[in-house]
């Protein structure tokens, strides 16, 4: 069945496969489906329920029919033959429905990658391909994705022409180009199946699925990309919509853009004389280029009393009978289609019947958009009468659907839409500023603000010939009959007609509770032939509208994806993105060892040549502790909480009061979980009277913001309150020790830095090495100290001008730690573990009595949270001075062990050498701890009990007189 020329195959090479035992060969750029299509197999496989023989339907991912099990080179179940790429050695077996998981392990790899761009674009059709040159021109940062090897989505199954040539051609050149581009990434082979918050979007990669027992082992099989996007455009097309009559699921029976697709790209005739059955204009050209390529067309069955004029004409210049106001009643055969009983149409039912010869039966009911993503975006959807399906609705949109996924069908007016839809993502992603009618303001490069960016730039359409003036479509759904057990809606699932009659006859109206009694739409297609259909059949029954009762709920994925490629590996900067500050090119300047701390690489010291860490930390420590110390501090979480009820919010949140904190001020808090374990502390800067901005821990930064956006959302809504994470909006330098007053007065003159004038735990708004910067007095060292947060754009700048002063050392997160555990600042997630309240860190201070209620607060009467023997952080010496207990050593109370079971008082949570203290100490959660100071416990370490003094948590300066210089 391969015609003797055409299709974008590559018919200089032969490739052999194995399908249900028999060998085949087809050619590079074949699927199997087109593969056996050209051998003559018309069942591919068996429905899963009733065991009909199904052939192939479709010609792309919405394939329900043709599910095959992949057996070599690695066993893989349940794939389209329609989306599998021939290889040489394929051996794959048809199924009924259900696979068979492999036995032995997965040889191949599997990874993840973040990226971040502008636009994304998906789809490479030819709306897609506009919209992607017309952003990438335009200066945005472009990602370019989808599902095909190679792009032109539609136009690689017609003979449409672009610009004056072949359509194909056109998307070849356009890719090329895209790809020469240094801020773009075209991806191939890559299926965006899941649209989240935020344009955040989750595409898998197939990377050498292709290649078969070729593949190289070093390559992953599967990529997931995981893309944060500023502005999404979704040219994702539409899916031929099938009709439900008698027999409509025989091998033979096929969508009419697919049997097109099969002629013109693979260079395949899906069958030697076909029928048409058809209720729009669409089919006109499958039947045309059909005819062309030498299969007998024997019919057009048009349900239209009135088809397109010139359309018909041209059907009737190649001998098509042309039956308007028709419809096809049955597809007749045994195991595969054989003839067409067609009727007269008319208000009394269907008469005049007749039976057609063929083998082929082509089917288009319509096109449905493919809104899956635009709808997971939140975008929602409304019935389009003149379609006769759903499209988005532009007025309630989160992501701009362009071409066929935006309801626009014709060729000139997807590549139109897709340029206008480039143009508009771009202009949104990078220049805010108003731009005149008609231009479009050019994007700014990476790194640099749109103010730095003036030129302006317009792109025009690429043009296309328009085609014969349509005819009104008819949305036609059903054809009617007496016995509905035939009439398929579900190919995949068996479902036909007569169960939705048996899921609304029992009194169901939902389709989305039809859905879950007649399963229709839950395989691993998720009803994308069927899903508009089943509604339309479920409207009929109940006499109701399409438009009231609308689909079912679209959710990700878009298409199965693999735990393999979900679960992926760790592959560093591709697994985890690495995150760096604004400061981050001096620390690397400056010698700096970085540690993770969340994402975040943050500098852990600076050794100087000849030092160790140890050497270098108590070096830094010493700075701190008698000079003066700098830290980048960017990393903390910082959050805008704004609006009229921010106090009370943050009141509910927080374990001590907020709402009374005055404009000008700052207050360190606690936040608890319900169940009232610390969650996370940190400081609370109000800004005004309706500002506050709440700084966290760093790795729990996201928590946190996830935290107070549930209780916003789900509990208290009423509240009228934003949160807005501004942690990369911010640098921030904290500047320690006796002497920073006198290095941030060098620096601010015009700053009164007194500590009469600028008291600890309160903030001012001054110039600092010429920069406007925001100055907090805040101490997290126990030392005179300021954290200065100028905009990231400054930070270096502000930086550099520190460390110009030949005051300051630099230093990093392990010297910060020694600082804070010397002054019995716990650190969340290392001193507590989910089991620690406030009290058990002897901060019950820090636990208001005034305020009526608060998260966690209820726990605290508990008789758990109240005894007395519950682990508390103390202090530890241990009694050789010299000796570093490991973190995490258990704690015992007496000098031998005990036969087991052996009780364990607590365990060491931090441990350090002290420059200040001239010794070793550690900080440790133990049980009753607190009532237990001067008490001797003991530690084994290095297989020997050694004896350590339980101490207060606090070890330096208690009285807290250094921390107000």
């Amino acid at each position: 069945m391969r015609r003797e020329s055409g299709g974008r195959i590559d018919r200089s090479r032969v490739l052999r496969f194995r399908f249900d035992g028999r060998e085949y060969t087809g050619h590079p750029g074949d699927t199997l489906a087109s593969a056996l299509l050209a051998g003559g197999v018309r069942q591919v496989a068996t429905s899963v329920k009733l065991g009909r023989p199904r052939g192939v339907f479709s010609a792309g991912s919405e394939e329900p029919n043709a599910v095959v099990q992949i057996e070599e080179p690695f066993p893989e179940p349940m794939l389209p033959a329609t989306t599998v790429e021939l290889y040489d050695g394929l051996v794959a077996r048809s199924l009924a429905g259900q696979g068979r998981l492999a036995a032995e392990p997965d040889p191949a790899r599997y990874d993840a990658v973040h990226a971040h761009c502008d636009v994304l674009v998906v789809g490479a059709g030819p709306a897609g391909l506009a919209a992607a040159r017309a952003a990438a021109d335009a200066g945005a940062r472009v990602i370019l994705a989808d599902e095909q090897p190679e792009p032109g989505g539609a136009l690689l199954g017609s003979p449409d022409e672009v610009d004056g040539a072949p359509g194909a051609e056109w998307a070849a050149a356009t890719a090329a180009h895209l790809e020469g581009l240094p801020e773009v990434r075209v991806l191939r082979r890559t299926t965006v199946f899941g649209y989240y918050d935020d344009n955040y979007l989750v595409a898998v990669e197939r990377r050498t699925n292709h290649l078969g027992a070729a593949a190289p082992a070093h390559v992953a099989r599967e990529r997931v990309w995981r893309v944060r996007a500023r502005q999404v455009v979704l040219a994702t097309g539409a899916h031929e919509r099938p009709i439900a009559f008698a027999g409509n699921d025989l091998p033979g029976v096929m969508l009419a853009g697919a049997a097109r697709t099969y002629v013109n790209r693979y260079g395949v005739l899906p069958g030697r004389r076909a029928v048409v059955f058809t209720a729009n204009d669409s089919a006109y050209a499958a039947a045309l280029d059909l005819s062309e390529a030498g299969v007998e067309v024997a019919a057009i069955v048009d349900v239209r009393t009135a088809p397109g004029e010139r359309w018909a004409a041209m059907a009737r210049e190649r001998g098509i009978e042309l039956l308007s106001g028709h419809v096809v009643t049955a597809a007749r055969g045994d195991g595969q289609l054989s003839s067409v009983v067609a009727g007269e149409a008319g208000d009394g039912g269907v008469s005049r019947e007749r039976s057609i010869d063929a083998d082929l039966l082509l089917v288009s009911g319509g096109w449905n958009p493919v809104v899956h993503l635009f709808s997971q975006s939140g975008g929602t959807l409304r019935y389009d009468e003149a379609l006769g399906t759903l499209v988005p609705d532009a007025s309630r949109q989160a992501a701009e659907a362009a071409g066929a996924a935006g309801g626009v069908f014709t060729l000139p007016g997807c590549l139109a839409g897709g340029t206008a839809a480039g143009l508009r993502a771009a202009t949104a992603a990078r220049s805010p500023q108003a731009v005149p009618p008609g231009e479009v303001a050019s994007p700014s490069p990476a790194g640099r603000s749109p103010q730095e960016t003036t030129a302006q730039h317009a792109t025009e359409a690429p043009r296309a010939a328009e085609r014969p003036e349509a005819a009104t479509a008819l949305a036609y759904w059903l054809v009617p009959g007496t016995d509905y057990s035939a009439h398929f809606v579900d190919l995949q699932r068996d479902v036909t007609v007569a169960d939705i009659h048996r899921a609304t006859g029992a009194g169901l109206r939902s389709v989305e509770h039809i859905k879950r009694y007649t399963t229709a739409g839950t395989a691993h297609d998720q009803g994308k032939t069927s899903g508009l259909l089943t509604s339309a059949v479920v409207a009929h029954a109940v006499g109701a509208s399409v438009a009231e009762l609308g689909t079912t709920t679209f959710r990700a994925p878009y298409l199965p994806v693999s735990f393999a490629a979900l679960a992926g590996r760790d592959r560093g900067a591709l697994h985890d993105p690495i995150r760096v500050t604004a400061l981050h090119e001096w620390h690397v300047a400056g010698g700096a060892l970085f540690e993770n701390v969340g994402q975040w690489q943050r500098p852990w010291y600076y050794p100087r040549p000849g030092e160790d860490m140890e050497a270098a930390v108590l070096r830094e420590c010493r700075a701190a502790r008698e000079s003066a110390a700098a830290m980048d501090a960017s990393t903390l979480g910082k959050i805008d909480v704004i609006g009229p009820d921010a106090g009370e919010f943050l009141d509910r949140l927080y374990t001590n009061l907020m709402s009374s904190l005055k404009v000008g001020s700052i207050r360190y808090g606690v936040m608890c979980r319900p169940d009232g374990m610390v969650f996370d502390d940190g400081t609370v800067i109000r800004l005004a009277d309706d500002h506050f901005l709440v700084t966290t821990t760093t790795g729990n930064a996201a928590a946190v913001l996830d935290w107070m956006e549930e209780w916003l959302q789900t509990e208290w809504p009423w509240l009228r309150v934003h949160c807005t994470s501004v942690t990369e909006q911010w640098a921030t330098v904290a500047l320690v020790g006796p002497r920073s007053r006198e290095v941030l007065a060098g620096l601010a003159p015009g700053l009164a830095v007194g500590a009469a004038d600028f008291p600890f735990m309160t903030w001012r708004d001054a110039e600092v090495a010429g920069i406007p910067a925001r100055v907090c007095r805040i101490s997290f060292s126990g030392e005179l100290a300021y954290e200065i947060n100028v905009t990231s754009w400054d930070g270096l700048r502000l930086w550099t001008a520190i460390m110009d002063t030949g005051l300051v050392t630099p230093y990093g997160t392990e010297t910060m730690h020694v600082l804070r555990a010397e002054k019995g600042y716990p650190i969340v997630g290392q001193d507590t573990d989910g089991t620690v309240t406030p009290h058990d860190l002897g901060m019950s201070w820090v636990v208001s009595k005034k305020k009526p209620d608060f998260i966690g607060k209820r726990s605290f009467a508990r008789a758990d949270t109240a005894r007395a023997d519950r682990k508390q952080l103390v202090g530890l010496l241990p009694e050789d001075p010299e000796l570093l207990l490991p973190e995490g050593t258990h704690l015992v109370s007496t000098a031998t062990l005990p036969e087991p079971p052996v009780p364990m008082l607590g365990h060491v949570t931090s441990s350090y050498r002290s420059a200040a203290l001239g010794r070793t100490f550690a900080l440790a959660l133990v049980r009753g701890g607190q009532g237990r100071v001067g008490e001797r416990l003991y530690a084994p370490v290095a297989g020997t009990l050694v004896p350590v003094t339980i101490t207060s948590h606090v070890l330096y300066d208690p009285e807290g007189a250094r921390r107000d210089g």
